[in-house]
């Protein structure tokens, strides 16, 4: 049996969950989401929790089973509280800038990198080097996130880029020049 997919997951007060036909949905403060859920787990509500079983020990149930469980947690967390990710930006003259949705970053090209928001993610920029990525989905914020750091990551001699906040940059020694042997 799968750790996680055996754990109930809480419904939160003012969460509406629902399953009907194979689709869960989730209706709370910050928004709605829905996911589709496989034929071989079972989900059942009962009063403010959510069990998630499997119909059979198949090798494609059990490997699902966990996941599912994860899913539908992350969507109730969603509509809950929301998801967010801050990235930091390191360099001489690297900044970004809010213009209306378009997030304009200045990373050391010869050209200015403009990111567009896509629907239900919201970004803020904090100062001038730190930039907040939020929304209500766990996986579009992360991958919405992933391609801002994409776009300059960090190197490892000097430390510039565009890094996650928890990030740890492991610094490398530079040339140490040639030694004579003669």
């Amino acid at each position: 049996m799968s750790r996680i997919g055996r754990k109930p997951v809480n419904i939160p007060n003012g969460v509406n969950v629902s399953f009907v036909d194979g689709i869960f949905s989730a209706k709370g403060p910050k928004g709605e989401l829905s996911q589709s859920v496989h034929k071989n787990i079972l989900v059942e509500i009962k009063n403010s929790s959510i069990n998630v079983s499997r119909k059979n020990e198949e090798k494609s149930s059990r490997a699902l089973h966990g996941l599912v469980r994860s899913l539908l947690s992350n969507i109730v967390e969603g509509v809950n509280s929301g998801f967010s990710k801050t990235l930091e930006i390191n360099g001489v003259g690297y900044r970004a800038q809010k213009h209306g949705k378009n997030l304009v970053l200045n990373l050391g090209f010869s050209h200015q990198v403009v990111i567009n928001e896509t629907e239900g993610i919201t970004t803020e920029v904090i100062g001038s080097n730190k930039i907040v990525v939020s929304g209500i989905d766990k996986q579009k914020v992360g991958q919405f996130a992933a391609n801002i750091r994409s776009k300059r990551p960090p190197e490892p001699y000097k430390g510039k880029g565009i890094k996650y906040d928890y990030e740890i940059i492991k610094r490398k020694e530079g040339k140490a020049g040639k030694s004579s042997k003669k």
